[in-house]
């Protein structure tokens, strides 16, 4: 087995320590976010599923929830581009798009007729009353 290992260079690494400048990054930072950064907590009670999902920077309007049965996916749509302002000579113009989505199962059906999503600050809020149907109801032995 001929198994080579690739390590960065003495001279890549101290560039990247003492001139972090020096190689290119992205106008706007980050890339775009993997599913799994897409940062949910959900809580449940008798009635319903409360979930609250992380999605900084995104207008409401790029956000999608849709729900199949147990199966709930979120989908947003990231837009980032530079203004232009008044008086200016554009020189470079870099924009940024992308989705990412991600899906989770609940361990019941979601009665999504009853089902509400709020958005605000960058976290989701979404409240998935559990369906009813099929339940199984104890009844009182007198």
């Amino acid at each position: 087995m001929n198994a080579l290992m690739s390590r960065p260079s003495l001279f890549d690494e101290f560039f990247r320590d003492v001139a972090p400048g020096f190689y290119v990054r992205p106008l706007h930072g980050d890339a775009l976010p993997q599913p799994s950064q897409i940062r949910i907590d959900v809580k449940e009670d008798d009635a319903a599923y409360r979930v609250q999902a992380e999605l900084p920077g995104v207008p409401k309007e790029d956000i999608q929830v849709s729900i199949d049965g147990a199966v709930v996916t979120l989908r947003a749509e990231v837009q980032q581009h530079d203004g232009k302002k008044d008086g200016e000579k554009l020189l470079r113009s870099e924009r940024y798009f992308g989705s990412v989505a991600r899906s989770f199962q609940l361990p019941v059906e979601v009665d999504a007729a009853s089902a509400k999503a709020r958005y605000d600050n960058g976290v989701l809020t979404l409240t998935l009353p559990k369906k009813l149907e099929g339940k199984v109801q104890r009844l009182a032995v007198q």
